[in-house]
């Protein structure tokens, strides 16, 4: 199996929040590698990484990085595969990583979500894949299907709810 989806943490203890990302693609039956790259303590890996990586069937990074947050612009500006960017919860609640990520000079553009959002990388992800996979297409709409059945279900549950001054 060849890998379509890359996902590129800063560290292993990112693992936690981007195993959703992971899942996600799993569950889509998307193939994709995962690798711990770090832009200030392996800068030559990530460099052979961003350069390589469309020469090996790679169609979509997500990369994740927390506090300062270099990864996610570095791999893009090396690469013109799309790069989606998923800012970690590591200090400031995240807030630096968001705007080290979203805040790119012209030219390098980065896809970002929001902090901890692995999940909807991945669902970026696939969408990207599926402009040209009409079978993923439709795995992707059997999930957003699944999304509204279970907001329906949540709205009977809430009928039940009774409350003196509830009035539904």
């Amino acid at each position: 199996m060849t890998p379509l989806v890359s996902i590129i943490m800063g560290s292993a203890s990112d693992l936690p929040v981007m195993e959703k990302a992971a899942q996600f693609l799993d569950e889509m039956q998307i193939p994709f590698e995962m690798h711990a790259l770090s832009a200030h303590r392996t800068p030559e890996a990530v460099e052979r990484f961003a350069k390589e990586a469309r020469g090996r069937g790679i169609q979509v990074i997500i990369a994740a990085a927390g506090m300062a947050a270099h990864l996610c612009g570095v791999i893009a500006s090396m690469t013109t595969l799309p790069v989606i960017g998923v800012p970690i919860n590591a200090t400031l609640d995240g807030m630096d990583a968001l705007l080290a990520i979203v805040q790119m000079p012209p030219g390098i553009p980065v896809a970002t979500v929001g902090i901890n959002a692995a999940l909807n990388a991945a669902i970026l992800s696939a969408q990207i894949l599926a402009l040209s996979d009409t079978a993923l297409q439709e795995r992707l709409r059997n999930h957003k299907d699944a999304l509204k059945k279970k907001v329906i279900k949540a709205n009977e549950a809430l009928a039940g709810v009774t409350f003196k001054y509830k009035t539904n």
